[in-house]
């Protein structure tokens, strides 16, 4: 298959200027709605990558997203999300981004033309075979990408990719290839919008169901959530008492006392039986 840049294809829309507000909105709606059903067409692919990332973390293994721009700044916040949502360490799920931290709010000059910088900065984490390495590009051109899922494969590392333009050169250097087609964007060219949410949905899913089947949910509850602010607090104490029909301030002590709605409820039942 050739391969053609749809990312960058003209929009379905004109003189988006000439439109009133109520247009603009009602359009981009509009536009939104074909992405959920672009990423129900790569499920079989995602559910392969999440089951590699399963096994592997079972036996120590981390997850890595390496990206650039738009891209790489998601996969920095569905990293940053998952200590605080499922109370694992943060050197479970890792995020780098083209240009380093100050990319994350500034654009860095060429910073993602790169094919060997990224596979550079992954040594320092002392990348290996437990592991997984995600590739984020919308585009699916981006070398800083492209060229570390060449050598994480060579060395025997589980790769994936999520491109949103078919057969790009991106998804042609991961073992796993998660391509969401959306069409082009409303703003021609413009990736951070439907490109970047089917990226940031099937991250979520990646990260979502890869908890789970770690044992990090249970119910649909988040059990080992961080107790870092008042309102997380109130929403462990109110799993306990659904849990151990306890009074409020008694499951709230109980809670605090052991840090996590699991432990909480785990030794109640051991000290109870």
């Amino acid at each position: 298959m050739a391969f053609i840049k749809i990312t960058e294809q003209s929009s379905l829309y004109n003189n988006l200027e000439n439109k009133s507000v109520g247009e603009i909105l009602s359009e981009i709606n509009q536009e939104d709605q074909k992405v959920a059903l672009a990423v129900e067409k790569t499920l079989p692919e995602i559910e392969k990558l999440v089951t590699g990332i399963v096994e592997r973390m079972k036996r120590g293994g981390r997850l890595f997203y390496i990206g650039a721009g738009t891209s790489g700044r998601l996969g920095v916040l569905d990293a940053s999300e998952i200590p605080p949502t499922y109370g694992m360490p943060n050197t479970y799920v890792i995020g780098l981004i083209a240009g380093g931290e100050k990319a994350l709010r500034n654009p860095v000059e060429a910073a993602e033309d790169d094919p060997a910088k990224a596979w550079q900065e992954l040594q320092e984490y002392n990348i290996n075979t437990n592991d997984v390495l995600v590739g984020i590009a919308a585009s699916g051109t981006t070398p800083y990408v492209s060229g570390a899922l060449r050598t994480a494969r060579e060395n025997g590392i589980l790769t994936g990719a999520i491109c949103c333009n078919p057969g790009s050169p991106v998804a042609a250097e991961a073992e796993i290839k998660i391509e969401p087609i959306v069409g082009p964007e409303y703003v021609t060219g413009s990736t951070r919008m439907k490109s970047g949410t089917a990226q940031k949905m099937v991250l979520n899913m990646i990260t979502t169901s890869t908890m789970i089947k770690l044992g990090r949910v249970k119910g649909n509850r988040m059990v080992n959530m961080q107790l870092s602010n008042q309102k997380l607090i109130d929403r462990g104490t109110r799993m306990i008492i659904d849990e151990l029909h306890l009074p409020y301030e008694q499951a709230k002590n109980l809670l605090l006392l052991h840090g996590s709605v699991k432990k909480a409820v785990d030794q109640y039942k051991s000290q109870n039986k």
